[in-house]
C-alpha cells in the first residue's frame, strides 16, 4: 500500500549503529536546525526517513512543530511537521502533477515488521484467555502489549515498564535481565528434558518457544503498528490524526487523496495496487466501525468515533471504478467566528450584525454549494446564541457543535435489520423538538419534508437555524417552494436572514471560502408573485473586501430588531451604533488573542450576564 514518490533505500549506516544510537555520527544530523535535531532524537525513524530522501535534488526539508497558514501559497513546498504519536508529515512538491505529495512518516515506514507481527499473532493464541470479555479497544491494546512485552526481548533485554525514576528503572532492568537469564537456562533444561522424553516415546513434541529477539528501533515500530491496528484506523491513522486534513478520498485503485486546510488537494503516500487489496481493506474498514458492507448492502454511511463522516461503496456492481470511500474529518474544537474573520471569510461588521440577529431570535439559514463552509459557519455562529437558551439540534450525521450546556442533540436512526427497531427520520425528530420548548432549533440540513415543518416552527415563534444547498437567495426560494419541500410562498418571509457561502478563487489564484452575501427576506407580493429581499452585505471579488450595503437601510435591524429593543421610531437608526460597538468589542477580543471557540463563548457568556454585550 506504500506509494512513495521516490525509491525506498535502507540507511547507508555510515555511523555503524542502529538509527538513534549514534546520531552525531550521521552525516545529515549536524546540518539540521536544533528543533529538528530534537525531533529526531525523540523519534529516530524521522532521521532514518531523511537519510533515504533525495536531498541532493530537493534539499533538507524545513521543520515545523505545527504548520500554520503562513505556509499557504507555497507552490514548491518541502517541509515536515509533527502530527503526534510518533507520526510526522512531509509535504513535498510534485513537479509532475498539480497535486503535491502528502507523505506520512511513521515509525513503521521503513520496516513494517510483518514477519515479527505474524509470529506474535501466532503466539497470542496461547494467551487468548487474557482477552476474554474485553471489548474496549484501548484495554485490549494494553493487555496485548503486556503479552508482547513478555514475548520479546529488546537488544537481549526483557521489557520493563519505565516509572520515570532513572535509578529505579536501571535497577529494575538489571533485576529483570538476571531473572531472564535464569528463566532461559531453566527453559533450556526443560526443553532438553522434553526432547529426551519424547525421544523415548518415539515422538517429537518439543515446544521450544523462546523470546522473539528484536532491536529497540523494531520494538518502537511494533508498538506503533499494534496500536494503529487495535485502537486506530490502520493505514488511514496518520490522516485521521492530522488536524490539518479536512477530507480523505479513495476513488479506487491508486493513491489516496486528501484535502489539506493549508496546502489544498494532495496525493497521499498510501494507495492500493489491485481491486482485491482494496476490497479487503474496505471490508475490514467497514467491520471496524461496526457497519459491514456486503454485495446485498454495498453502501454505508456512518460516523467514526471522533465524529468524522464516512461513506463506503463496495464492489464494482455499483461503482465502475471499484470500491471507494471518503471521510469528512470532524474537528474536536470548531473554528470560532474570530478565526473565520482572520481567514478572510467575513469581517467584524458582518459578525456583529449576525450576533444581533441571533440574539434577537431571528431565523437564519446558511446556504451554499457543497464544501462552501456552511456547517463550519453555523457552528461558529452558535457562540452568539444567548447562554441561557435551550437548544435542540436535529441531524442525520452529527456535525453541529454547540458550546451551550442546555443542548439536546437529536440524530436520525435507520430501521434495524429484521425489524428490530423502527426508523426515526428528521421529520420525526423535528416534530418531537417542537414539544421540548426550545429557544432555538438547529436543523443540520434541510432537504425534504422537514423543511415544511421548520417553517411551521417559525410560524409558531420557534427560532430556527439550518444549512441548505442553494447558491443564491432566488434558488433557495425556488427549492423551498417546490417539490419535495413545498412550503407555501406566503410562509417564506418567516425566514429572516439567508447567508450565502461560496468557495471562490482569489485574484492570486488560490481557493478560499467567503460569505459572498448576507440577505434579509422582506416579504412576498402575491399580486406580482415575487419576493423582496435586501442584500445587507456582499463580497467584492476585485479587492477581496466586504461592503455594508445595508448601512442605514436594513429592514430587519430598523423594523424588527430596533422595536424589540425599545427604540422609538425616530431613534431606530441607533441600532447601527450598537452594531459598531459590537464590531469593536469583537476586534478587541481578537487582538487579545482570545479566538478559541470555547474561550470566545465563555467571554461572550460573561458579557451577556453583565449586560456588556447588548
Amino acid at each position: 500500500m506504500l506509494k512513495l514518490p521516490f525509491e525506498i533505500k535502507a540507511c547507508p549506516g555510515e555511523c555503524g549503529q542502529e538509527c538513534g544510537a549514534a546520531m552525531e555520527k550521521c552525516p545529515i544530523f549536524p546540518d539540521l536546525p536544533p528543533e529538528f535535531q530534537k525531533a529526531c532524537k525523540e523519534s529516530p525513524h524521522l532521521l532514518q526517513y531523511l537519510r533515504m530522501l533525495p536531498i541532493e535534488k530537493n534539499g533538507i526539508p524545513q521543520y515545523f512543530e505545527k504548520v500554520t497558514r503562513a505556509q499557504k501559497g507555497n507552490k514548491n513546498p518541502n517541509l515536515i511537521y509533527r502530527v503526534g504519536g510518533g507520526v510526522f508529515v512531509h509535504i513535498m512538491a510534485n513537479h509532475e502533477d498539480i497535486r503535491n505529495n502528502y507523505i506520512a512518516v511513521e515509525p513503521s515506514l521503513i520496516n513494517a515488521q510483518d514477519a515479527t507481527l505474524d509470529e506474535i499473532e501466532a503466539r497470542l493464541a496461547d494467551h487468548v484467555e487474557e482477552l476474554e470479555g474485553v471489548e474496549e479497544a484501548s484495554k485490549r491494546f494494553t493487555i496485548i502489549m503486556n503479552i508482547v512485552d513478555r514475548l520479546v526481548s529488546v537488544n537481549g533485554h526483557k521489557i520493563v515498564t519505565p516509572t520515570g525514576d532513572k535509578k529505579k528503572d536501571e535497577k529494575a532492568q538489571d533485576k529483570s535481565d538476571k531473572a531472564q537469564d535464569k528463566d532461559e537456562k531453566a527453559q533450556e533444561k526443560s526443553d532438553k528434558d522434553k526432547t529426551k522424553n519424547n525421544g523415548h516415546n518415539g515422538k517429537n513434541g518439543g515446544n521450544n518457544k523462546g523470546k522473539i529477539h528484536i532491536s529497540k528501533f523494531q520494538y518502537t515500530s511494533l508498538h506503533y503498528l499494534l496500536r494503529r491496528k487495535l485502537e486506530g484506523m490502520g493505514a488511514l491513522d496518520p490522516m485521521i490524526l492530522d488536524p490539518n486534513i479536512e477530507d480523505i478520498s479513495c476513488s479506487g485503485v491508486g493513491n489516496i487523496f486528501v484535502e489539506h486546510k493549508i496546502f489544498g488537494s494532495l496525493r497521499a503516500s498510501i494507495g492500493f495496487d489491485t481491486d482485491e487489496v482494496l476490497d479487503k481493506f474496505v471490508i475490514e474498514l467497514a467491520e471496524s466501525i461496526k457497519h459491514p458492507v456486503t454485495f446485498k448492502e454495498p453502501i454505508v454511511d456512518a460516523t467514526l468515533p471522533d465524529g468524522s463522516r464516512i461513506n463506503i461503496v463496495y464492489g464494482k456492481d455499483v461503482s465502475k471504478t471499484g470500491s471507494n470511500f471518503s471521510i469528512r474529518k470532524f474537528s474536536d474544537t470548531p473554528l470560532s467566528i474570530l478565526e473565520l474573520i482572520q481567514f478572510g471569510a467575513l469581517n467584524y461588521d458582518m459578525a456583529a450584525y449576525l450576533s444581533i440577529v441571533l440574539q434577537e431570535g431571528m431565523n437564519a439559514w446558511v446556504s451554499g454549494e457543497t464544501a462552501s463552509g456552511k456547517t463550519t459557519l453555523m457552528n461558529a455562529l452558535t457562540t452568539f446564541i444567548p447562554p441561557e437558551a435551550k437548544i435542540v439540534s436535529i441531524e442525520d450525521t452529527p456535525e453541529v457543535q454547540v458550546p451551550h450546556h442546555n443542548w439536546i442533540r437529536g440524530v436520525t436512526r435507520g430501521s434495524g435489520k429484521g425489524g428490530e427497531s423502527s426508523e426515526v427520520t428528521m421529520f420525526d425528530l423535528l416534530k418531537a423538538a417542537l414539544r421540548q420548548r426550545p429557544n432555538l432549533i438547529i436543523v443540520g440540513e434541510i432537504r425534504g419534508a422537514e423543511g415544511a415543518i421548520a417553517f411551521q416552527a417559525m410560524q409558531t415563534g420557534h427560532a430556527t437555524m439550518s444549512t441548505f444547498h442553494a447558491a443564491s437567495v432566488s434558488k433557495l426560494i425556488q427549492r423551498v417552494t417546490g417539490n419535495p419541500i413545498n412550503v407555501p410562498k406566503t410562509y417564506v418571509d418567516n425566514l429572516n436572514v439567508v447567508i450565502i457561502c461560496q468557495q471562490v478563487r482569489l485574484a492570486n489564484g488560490s481557493l478560499a471560502r467567503r460569505i459572498t452575501s448576507i440577505n434579509e427576506i422582506v416579504n412576498y407580493d402575491s399580486i406580482a408573485d415575487s419576493f423582496s429581499f435586501i442584500e445587507v452585505f456582499n463580497w467584492n471579488p476585485v479587492d477581496d473586501t466586504f461592503q455594508f450595503r445595508g448601512f442605514q437601510n436594513s429592514y430587519l435591524l430598523e423594523n424588527k430588531i430596533a422595536p424589540r429593543r425599545g427604540l422609538p421610531e425616530e431613534k431606530r437608526r441607533q441600532i447601527y451604533k450598537v452594531l459598531k460597538q459590537r464590531s469593536d468589542v469583537l476586534r478587541r477580543i481578537a487582538e487579545q488573542g482570545k479566538i478559541d471557540f470555547y474561550e470566545l463563548y465563555a467571554i461572550l457568556a460573561k458579557a451577556y450576564r453583565e449586560g456588556l454585550f447588548r
